[in-house]
């Protein structure tokens, strides 16, 4: 790969964006290498959990514009242009395994939808977050409308949308963009220790924890019971729920535990 650096240790993928020179816009190469490496790590069954990140302290700044002004110059070219993308995006936000998005410096444009794929969205001190589009005449992409709204509410997604302004970490973090903020040089242990955790969590579990979540927005209280109920039915089958029990009874250390940060106690 080009573009994409794509790493895999004891079940952890890690994908880092790897065009500093350009803090890491995405280019027509780097859209198709995302693709490619999102579609591996779902379909890897040695991988448990998936972090992205990005090189030289840049997220991602966005579609790269110079490749954009090259690209095709009709409507329903676009339009293709566009859906290629939307196969594998779809696989992002519906893949099976948790995923960490360790925000360092600009998430902007295309890069803060990238960033929103994540279950969990870490950012360091200097992340910046910008929906950059209507500085340029254009809408949100990279499945915003989708997933921004779902996370600050739509009045505070149409304002973001439609000022282009900047939101800083702190801000992120009240917002709730972030999960959490942290100092730049922590950041990436700090989401491959996230990652890392959920080798020891039951992957049918985490699985219908983010399917069940997704269809929250939309589910009335009778139709999330329902989702409840089949959900833990299938779990109190397994052979995780079955050892994990063992394991309190018997006063055992927990296979899976969420890790605490430097300085937190357990």
């Amino acid at each position: 790969m080009e573009a994409l650096l794509f790493d895999r240790h004891e079940g952890v993928a890690t994908l880092t964006l790897n065009r500093p020179q350009a803090r890491n816009a995405i280019d027509m190469t780097l859209r198709q290498e995302l693709g490619e490496a999102v579609l591996a790590v779902r379909d890897d069954p040695a991988v448990h959990a998936l972090v992205i990140t990005g090189a030289g302290g840049s997220f991602c700044a966005g579609g790269d514009l110079r490749s954009i002004q090259a690209g095709t110059p009709d409507v329903e070219a676009w339009r293709g242009r566009m859906r290629s993308s939307h196969a594998w995006f779809a696989q992002l936000l519906a893949m099976d395994k948790p995923v960490v998005c360790a925000v360092d410096g600009p998430a902007y444009g295309a890069g803060f939808g990238l960033a929103l794929a994540g279950d969990f969205v870490l950012a360091s001190t200097r992340a910046r977050f910008c929906l950059s589009f209507m500085r340029v005449g254009l809408v949100p992409d990279f499945g915003i409308f989708y997933t921004l709204p779902r996370v600050v509410g739509v009045q505070r997604a149409r304002e973001l949308m439609l000022s282009a302004r900047e939101v800083d970490a702190d801000e992120a973090l009240r917002l709730g963009i972030a999960m959490e903020r942290l100092a730049p040089e922590a950041l990436l242990p700090r989401a491959q220790a996230l990652a890392a955790s959920f080798g020891g969590a039951s992957r049918l579990a985490v699985s219908l924890v983010k399917r069940s979540c997704a269809a929250a927005p939309q589910g009335d209280l009778a139709a999330m019971l329902d989702i409840e109920a089949n959900a833990q039915a299938l779990c109190f089958m397994t052979d995780a729920h079955r050892d994990a029990v063992a394991r309190f009874l018997n006063k055992q250390t927990p296979a899976f535990q969420w890790p605490a940060q430097p300085g937190e106690h357990s």
